[in-house]
């Protein structure tokens, strides 16, 4: 009698043989060996020195807001924050995991045909081994939340249904799903399809017995209603001005009675990440920030902690710094990383400067007024202190001499830093001297402002 075969199963999507990680792995994509590492109180990592190369690594952070940006496998990162924190860690989630659809297919991309090719971690390896990878990152997304935290996941048709699936089997309880509508679509260029116009995002409390946050005054700001689960542009742009105003039958503008019970819809619409989100290069998924932002409002309070597992280019790190909610962020790609590091710095330093107020006060010296001694030099000024009670915390006054006797041959002849123009005139070699026509004093002042 012939034996019958017994059949091969599929394929796990982390594996344990090569001794190293390559920097285009993902975690489903093999080979991958785990690192032994432990993460400290500090969130730095313990680690040997034989794992070093392959455990995440603590890259970017800033303690005063709770801001820790790591490089590597987030599955093994997931599996170490669990064990270290085993009531939760996090408030909520936000991912954006791959959506599998690197298989050779095209788009249209500035009105050009190009081939969807985002890197191997967006590559299918069959509906199968997609699922088994989503079900073992949401495995350890819920691990890590706290009893009454809340997961986001955004995605396309290619991976949605599979998320869905995973959260019931995981025993997720699903609150939304939430269409948000893109405004500028490419073309479907076989004109076979419907344009893929909207992503679906799906928002699930850890558990059915989760008493889950749902700032609903917050949300209802926004439009001026309770919110819908469609999002539609005009609402990220600033621009809806929905009332709720009782007609002559004392039902509101959305044909709901009196003002306390308009409803909430399903579509959300915005505009894709503009120039500005790009400013350091972009994501080949990337999100806007009025998306997560809308999010995170919803479902967490300030000073709340958040996770990104595929923190691509960052873009939740900036939401959290603008919300003051603390962010831990994992992203495998080196390249990708860097993006989200200087992503999240510049809101940093941008968020800093608001508190902050510069002034630059230019006085110009005419030819026959380098009188060094007079009180009154001519010349013109502009003064803009600020109203506002203030502490000067830098000053510097810089002397620009000028040639400027032939206006196409005009040119920097000298540039000194003293205290006032005597100074700037003795501190400059004669030969200098005889070559100005123009002295520029620039000041510039910087302020912090006091708080009220």
């Amino acid at each position: 009698m012939s034996k019958t075969k017994t059949p091969r199963k599929p394929k796990p999507l982390y594996r344990q043989k090569t001794p190293e990680i390559k920097g285009d792995d993902f975690v489903h994509a093999e080979p991958i060996i785990l690192a032994h590492f432990a993460l400290r109180e500090d969130g730095t990592i313990a680690v040997e020195r034989r794992d070093e190369k392959r455990a995440p690594v603590l890259t970017f952070h800033d303690d005063t807001r709770k801001l820790w940006l790591y490089q590597g496998n987030s599955l093994e990162l997931l599996d170490a924050i669990a064990a270290k924190y085993p009531e939760g860690r996090f408030d909520a989630i936000f991912a954006d995991p791959p959506y599998f659809l690197s298989n050779g297919g095209i788009s249209c991309h500035a009105g050009k045909m190009v081939k969807v090719d985002k890197g191997d971690w967006d590559k299918s390896r069959g509906a199968e081994l997609n699922h088994e990878f989503n079900l073992e990152w949401l495995k350890r997304c819920q691990k890590v939340l706290k009893p009454n935290g809340t997961i986001w996941i955004t995605g396309t048709h290619h991976v949605i249904f599979s998320i869905g699936y995973a959260l019931q089997q995981l025993g997720f309880k699903i609150l939304n799903d939430i269409a948000w509508e893109k405004p500028n679509p490419p073309p479907n260029l076989s004109c076979r399809y419907f344009t893929h116009s909207t992503e679906t995002v799906l928002w699930a409390a850890k558990s059915e017995k989760s008493k889950h946050v749902f700032n609903y005054q917050e949300m209802r700001k926004v439009t001026g209603k309770q919110m819908k689960t469609v999002w539609r542009r005009e609402e990220f742009d600033g621009r809806a001005r929905h009332s709720v105003r009782a007609d002559e039958g004392g039902k509101s503008s959305d044909g709901a009675q009196g003002t306390d019970a308009p409803h909430l819809d399903t579509i959300w619409t915005m505009t894709a990440p503009n120039s500005a989100e790009k400013e350091f290069g972009k994501h080949p998924t990337q999100k806007p920030v009025a998306l997560i932002e809308r999010c995170l409002l919803a479902s967490t309070q300030p000073g709340d902690m958040v996770l990104d597992p595929f923190l691509g280019g960052g873009t939740t790190a900036v939401a959290c710094v603008r919300l003051k909610r603390g962010c831990i962020g994992i992203e495998l790609d080196f390249s990708h990383f860097t993006l989200a590091a200087k992503r999240a710095n510049r809101e940093i330093i941008e968020i800093w400067l608001r508190e902050f107020s510069v002034c630059f006060d230019v006085t110009i010296f005419l030819p026959n007024d380098l009188d060094l001694f007079s009180e009154t030099i001519n010349g013109s000024r502009v003064d803009d202190k600020p109203e506002l009670p203030t502490e000067r915390i830098y000053h510097k006054c810089d002397f620009v001499f000028l040639s400027c006797a032939q206006v196409e041959r005009g040119a920097i002849v000298h540039t000194t830093v003293a205290v006032n123009l005597q100074e700037a005139w003795a501190k400059t070699p004669n030969g200098k001297k005889r070559e100005t026509t123009h002295v520029v004093r620039c000041e510039t002042e910087i302020f912090r402002v006091k708080s009220s």
